[in-house]
């Protein structure tokens, strides 16, 4: 998996500091940037607390995507408030070799890992059979396996990012895509510190959402996503 952040809005804080000015504000549009950056800060804080977070779909940020399975793709784009361009299996065939993701439970098995292998073996050989034979890739991808890979640009604003990560980064997210979402917040929080402050799992911020299916380890994970660990 590879994720990098392509572009993202210049200054998101600033950003959304003057668009929340801007709601309890006479001041002109110019007099709204102007606050130094302590005030600017303290204001984040008070506007993210009270949970005004509309004026965070002002800043969005963009991502490039590779090395994920289809299985985990279907699951990222269900997150309807956001912009992808996936690569097609359509127009991009895999006549060399499609490259898989294999989950570590079966990898770890060296029974179904071999089996797991001859099996995509065995996909690889007759997908390339039939482009072989004039199928045309739109037809011949319908035997490709969930596992094959993909490569995906993905757009959020900054309030679809901390709804997605409240969802994916959580321990009962699947493995794939809780991996996915716990880079994304990697790469973004360095940039938004205080807008991606108590970003993460549900339970970062408040009880776990989990109710009777949580993970029961609350004080682990909100270790994990403290400031440090995130690099911010």
């Amino acid at each position: 998996m590879k994720i990098e952040l392509l572009t993202h809005t210049p200054e998101p804080e600033l950003v959304v500091a003057a668009a929340a000015r801007l709601c309890y504000s006479n001041s002109s549009i110019e007099a709204l940037l102007e606050k130094s950056r302590d005030e600017r800060e303290a204001f984040l804080e008070k506007i993210t607390s009270l949970g005004h977070l509309s004026v965070f779909e002002h800043v969005s940020f963009s991502f490039g995507v590779e090395g994920i399975s289809r299985a985990c793709s279907h699951q990222l784009v269900r997150h309807r408030l956001a912009s992808y361009s996936q690569q097609s299996q359509r127009y991009v065939s895999h006549s060399k070799r499609f490259s898989a993701v294999t989950p570590d439970s079966i990898a770890g098995s060296p029974q179904f890992a071999e089996r797991y292998q001859q099996m995509l073996d065995e996909i690889h050989g007759f997908y390339a059979e039939m482009l072989e034979a004039g199928i045309p890739a739109e037809d011949a991808r319908f035997i490709l396996p969930n596992a094959a890979t993909t490569k995906i640009v993905v757009t959020m604003n900054g309030r679809e990012l901390l709804h997605f990560f409240s969802l994916r980064c959580c321990r009962r997210a699947q493995w794939e895509i809780q991996a996915l979402a716990k880079q994304m917040l990697q790469l973004v929080k360095p940039l938004a510190p205080i807008l991606f402050a108590k970003a993460g799992p549900g339970c970062v911020s408040g009880a776990c959402p989990e109710g009777a299916l949580t993970c029961g380890a609350i004080k682990e994970v909100r270790a994990e996503f403290n400031a440090s660990s995130l690099g911010a």
